[in-house]
């Protein structure tokens, strides 16, 4: 299974030009299906494929629309404590759309960094309480913002509402990492792949 790699993608056109090993023909896909039927699934993978479908608009007001047609009414931002300033601008624009919201900071209780075991007088992220926290504030949707790479993946690992990522942090290229990938093949190539030690 090596989806990137394809150049047939037959998934989106025709799956009897699909290469042998192709996931798609995988008999699990049958049984997947029903899950997408199970009331929570299904609204929200409903909502996400209609809008999928209409362009025009930019990530936040895709979320919003999402959210309203979900019936969503409580949103919790999760954010990095780097993105504080957009943060609180994110927040405005939620409830200026009509959203309760709670926003908690990643750096929530101050906890030391020798709780993972580093020695470091700054006091570390925190995405589980963050998450907890949401959790205890009954929030329907939960959006991170700008959370460190393995933050991010503690915290939805711990959210009981589902979550979205609205911005991620790249300190390098304006939180649009991306746009490393694009330069990929030029600017970026040896930092991307960097010559190998050779034996």
């Amino acid at each position: 299974m090596n989806c990137a790699m394809c150049n047939i993608h037959a998934c989106k056109n025709n799956l009897k030009n699909a290469p042998q090993n192709c996931p798609s023909l995988d008999g699990d896909i049958e049984k997947i299906k029903e899950i997408y039927k199970t009331e929570k699934n299904y609204t929200i993978a409903k909502i996400s494929t209609k809008l999928s479908t209409e362009y025009g608009r930019t990530r936040i007001e895709e979320t919003i629309d999402f959210a309203k047609q979900c019936g969503y009414k409580k949103i919790g931002l999760a954010f990095c404590s780097a993105l504080a300033n957009e943060a609180k601008i994110i927040d405005k624009i939620f409830t200026y759309n009509d959203f309760e919201t709670e926003s908690i900071i990643c750096k929530v209780g101050g906890i030391s960094k020798d709780t993972v075991n580093l020695s470091d007088t700054k006091p570390m992220c925190n995405p589980i309480t963050q998450a907890k926290f949401l959790n205890k504030a009954k929030t329907d949707f939960n959006v991170v913002v700008g959370l460190c790479v393995g933050h991010d993946s503690l915290f939805i690992k711990y959210s009981e509402a589902p979550v979205t990522v609205l911005a991620v942090k790249d300190r390098v290229l304006a939180h649009n990492p991306l746009g490393a990938v694009y330069l990929a093949d030029g600017f970026y190539r040896n930092k991307l792949f960097p010559p190998k030690n050779q034996f």
